[in-house]
């Protein structure tokens, strides 16, 4: 409920929808620069100098990151491939499925290179089946959905073609009656017949024109009924309903396909096609899947697991993942973790600060001294000594030249190590965003007045309303308002 609470919710879930990684490093951050921050206020300083020095020290440390960074486009196809492989598994080295980054790093890289050039995400499919080892998940290049509800008639369908044509439709293909949505008066009862032949002559035009397409499998967004199914079922076809909405759209972009809206004028045209279609049992499910579609932009990973909690918790570990590759390949440039990049970022602001007069060097400074937050944190949850370690690296960032530029904490060996030759690698682009959405929402509380309400205050508040409580009504303007009691807080 609290509004700086709020901003500092917010900041995290900006930082997810944007870099997808950083979500705690950014409120870390954000806290740390409140911190520093509250001693200047207690001193008097004005806010409005605290947010400038901070945009000015986070200003120059997003250049530094930018001039520092490793520039990754010139590399060849499979030094690419290394390089976000690397930047998928630190990703994942503090998520429940480290233990398997090796494996899920593979698959990631797989999955995003999969992509078209606008790399969305929504292209990559997650499927969460409960049984099995989380080794046991898989990626396919296609399309992956579970068995959608079936009607009778559904176990003589043929469940496997090679090169289907797949019709996608908006239609429902059930025997409806008439009743459900309108009124009809007859003259004559003879007339019924008539309406109940029209009824099942709509139902039969519309599954002949779609045989007539020669597709061998329909999916349709609406119900198939048992008489669609059966009619189906008898023509050696394969026919679903109620696929959810997302498969639909990601089936007709891989297949080629388009959904139709209508079972009239229907051509070859608007048919999809894949390599090879089967339904297979994952788990305790049947799952439908269009394997090698023409269009490779779609990609499906089958994620496995002993029991949902855990699933969901890696569900949203492999995303986190995704988005960092697919920063990586849009930025084309890496910095090394572990807080090295957070140390060489504040000894240089502490360097900037030799340049600059007044209260602004206090500030950059402080901008500083909370970076070190970072790699203070990542010692803290390792169990090393921060106060050591820190001393460390700060001597090793003191080196001449770039040397020692991308030492950081080493959780595995408990040392001070160069992260960068230990592949663990980031976008510059999450530190960056980190950087500015922290000094943002630091500023932002700092230039709210009264944020702090002082307990004195408090006290003489309860007094009041303590008298108020005990005055007999109607008092003048000494007293509540006519007639009425002034109540405590829960009052009206």
């Amino acid at each position: 409920m609290h509004p700086a609470a709020k901003t500092l919710v917010d900041i995290a879930r900006s930082q997810d929808n944007e870099v997808g990684d950083g979500t705690t490093s950014v409120v870390i951050f954000a806290g740390e620069l409140l911190k520093e921050a509250k001693s200047y206020i207690d001193e008097g300083m004005h806010p409005q100098i605290i947010i400038k020095g901070y945009r000015e020290a986070a200003a120059k440390a997003v250049e530094r990151i930018k001039e520092v960074s490793i520039k990754i486009a010139d590399k060849n196809e499979e030094e690419k491939r290394d390089l976000l492989k690397k930047c998928a598994m630190t990703s994942l080295n503090s998520k429940i499925i480290s233990n398997q980054k090796d494996f899920f790093g593979d698959m990631v890289v797989d999955a995003v290179s999969h992509l078209d050039t606008d790399l969305d995400k929504a292209n990559i499919g997650i499927k969460k089946i409960t049984g099995g080892s989380v080794t046991d998940s898989q990626l396919i290049h296609g399309i992956a959905f579970r068995k959608t509800f079936s009607y009778a008639g559904f176990e003589q369908q043929t469940k496997m073609f090679t090169a289907p044509k797949i019709l996608l439709l908006n239609v429902e293909l059930e025997l409806k009656s008439e009743k459900e949505s309108a009124e009809i008066r007859l003259e004559n009862p003879d007339d019924y017949q008539s309406i109940v032949d029209a009824e099942w002559k709509i139902i039969y035009e519309k599954l002949d024109n779609i045989v007539a397409t020669g597709a061998n499998i329909v999916l349709s967004k609406l119900p198939v009924g048992d008489l669609a199914t059966q009619y189906f079922a008898d023509r050696g076809l394969f026919c679903a309903g109620r696929v959810p909405a997302g498969d639909l759209s990601r089936i007709a972009m891989a297949s080629g396909g388009a959904v139709q809206t209508t079972t009239h004028g229907l051509c070859p045209e608007i048919l999809g096609t894949c390599r090879e279609f089967e339904e297979v049992q994952l788990g305790a499910e049947r799952y439908n899947i269009f394997k090698d579609c023409p269009s490779q932009k779609a990609c499906t990973i089958i994620l496995r697991g002993g029991a949902e909690q855990y699933i969901e918790e890696a569900a949203r570990s492999l995303n986190d993942a995704i988005m960092i590759v697919r920063r990586a390949i849009k930025a084309y440039a890496v910095v090394a973790g572990g807080g090295a990049i957070e140390m060489e970022l504040s000894r240089h602001l502490r360097e900037y600060t030799r340049t600059i007069t007044g209260k602004h060097q206090l500030i950059v400074n402080a901008f500083a001294k909370a970076l070190e937050v970072i790699p203070k944190q990542l010692c803290d949850n390792s169990g090393l000594d921060s106060t050591d370690i820190l001393n460390q690296l700060r001597q090793k960032h003191a080196m001449e030249g770039a040397e020692g530029i991308w030492y950081g904490v080493d959780v595995l060996n408990m040392q001070v190590s160069d992260l960068f030759k230990s592949f663990v690698w980031e976008p510059e682009l999450v530190r960056i965003n980190v950087i500015l959405a922290a000094t943002e929402a630091a500023c932002t509380v700092l230039s709210v007045d009264q944020t702090i309400r002082n307990p004195k205050n408090e006290q003489q508040m309860s007094e009041a309303e303590k008298r108020y409580n005990g005055a007999p009504a109607g008092r003048g303007r000494g007293g509540p308002p006519m007639g009425r009691a002034m109540r405590g807080r829960g009052g009206r």
